[in-house]
């Protein structure tokens, strides 16, 4: 690693504060720390935010969960209002990685750094979450603008993230073996308004597939989202699987995702 000063912020008005003068903020460390030690990632100050008790913590309002931006994966996965209003939120975070990632990974570095194979941002995108941060609410369909691209601005810190209940939801993730991240997840919710079908790993970013949401807004069934052609022009070709793979693979996990949220 190169030379680096670590800041601990005891409040968000801190960390605030030194994220604004450029100090490069450290959630779980999941991603940044193994940037860093590549020589990928150089910061001259890092601001560690596992002291702000502020960040951390999941609570109900009204028809939401509302989860601090510190909250491990681990703590998801176990947190009794998420398993009882919105479990496949729960099931998601009890999936990411290993234990070692789940006991150590954040929601909101999961998020900010928006990697396009990470499990977190297609739950946001698919439950049309709402993203909190020091400055304002960012609506889901707004907040993820490509490759390791989001809507946050230099010095802008998430703080929560609030997840609207819906009347269904599931996900499901063909794991990569090696790093265990999403070569394809979809992320399927029900809401009372239409249905929301958000997929990661098979493209440059999360994306909503338009085309699974209106056939499964009219019919809520594995049948409907198996009628549905997966166009795979857009999606990745790599050494782990062809873009035609990837393209069966969003068409297998949203069937499989209908058939889990119907019980």
């Amino acid at each position: 690693m190169y030379p680096f000063t670590l800041e601990r912020p005891t409040s968000l008005a801190a960390a605030a504060k030194l994220s604004m003068d450029g100090a490069k903020p450290l959630a779980g460390g999941q991603t940044l720390l193994a940037s860093m030690k590549l020589r990928l990632s150089s910061p001259d100050q890092l601001a560690d935010l596992s002291g702000i008790k502020e960040l951390t913590g999941i609570k109900r309002e009204g028809n939401n969960i509302v989860i601090g931006a510190m909250t491990r994966h681990l703590d998801v996965a176990n947190n009794a209002d998420v398993k009882a209003v919105l479990p496949a939120l729960a099931d998601l975070a009890a999936n990411i990685g290993d234990r070692q990632v789940r006991a150590m990974g954040t929601l909101g570095g999961s998020v900010a750094n928006n990697d396009p194979s990470a499990c977190y941002p297609s739950a946001v995108l698919a439950l049309g979450a709402t993203v909190h941060t020091t400055t304002r609410k960012i609506a889901a369909d707004d907040f993820f603008l490509g490759m390791f691209a989001t809507a946050l601005e230099e010095g802008e810190l998430i703080t929560a993230i609030s997840f609207p209940v819906p009347k269904r939801a599931a996900y499901m993730k063909f794991k990569q073996p090696a790093s265990r991240f999403a070569l394809v997840g979809v992320f399927v919710a029900q809401f009372d308004a239409g249905v929301r079908v958000a997929v990661t790993g098979a493209s440059s970013g999360v994306f909503r597939h338009k085309g699974l949401e209106a056939a499964l807004s009219k019919s809520f069934t594995p049948e409907s989202a198996a009628a549905v052609r997966i166009d795979a022009t857009d999606l990745n070709s790599d050494i782990h699987a062809t873009a035609a793979y990837r393209a069966n693979l969003i068409s297998v996990q949203a069937q499989r995702g209908v058939a889990k949220a119907l019980g």
